[in-house]
């Protein structure tokens, strides 16, 4: 019998992502007051054949809901994630694990007059945590700005 296709070592990267997560962030960062804490969930599963990975992100308020499917494209040796929320955003990655970080990115847009990419990083990725960091640059890649950190804590079981 084959191997199912999603099965190699490639394919498997993001699944330190999967599982239930308790997220807080500094609330400037979304809008809110200087020295305030934000606080969301995550939740991080599989589908077809456990090729997909769907997120389904929510703010504690409820005021800000997101979704991603994230798929390992074996042509291209990518991840490649769309992101819908509930403020009308559509956003389109691609990337991969680079060193113990796993980087996906945005294509190029202009914004006036410089070309602006985005990206996520997910770094300190340990089995009860994680940051992650979304940044922008508009150098081509040369700095890069945080916009907005969240770290990660695995939701307690409730057995």
């Amino acid at each position: 019998m084959a191997d199912t296709p999603c099965a190699s070592a490639q394919a498997r990267q993001f699944d330190f992502w999967l599982g239930d997560w308790d997220l807080s962030w500094p609330a400037e960062q979304a809008g809110g007051e200087a020295g305030e804490t934000m606080t969301g969930t995550n939740r991080l599963t599989k589908l077809f054949g456990d090729c997909v990975i769907e997120e389904n992100f929510s703010t504690s308020d409820g005021s800000y809901l997101g979704r991603s499917l994230s798929v390992y494209d074996a042509n291209d040796g990518l991840w490649r994630q769309t992101w819908v929320d509930s403020q009308g955003a559509y956003l389109g990655f691609a990337g991969r694990m680079e060193g113990d970080e796993m980087i996906l990115s945005t294509a190029p847009v202009t914004d006036g007059d410089h070309v602006v990419i985005n990206r996520m990083v997910f770094s300190d990725i340990t089995p009860a945590s994680l940051s992650w960091r979304w940044q922008r640059t508009t150098d081509s890649g040369e700095t890069w700005s945080d916009r907005w950190t969240i770290t990660y804590h695995r939701t307690p079981s409730r057995t």
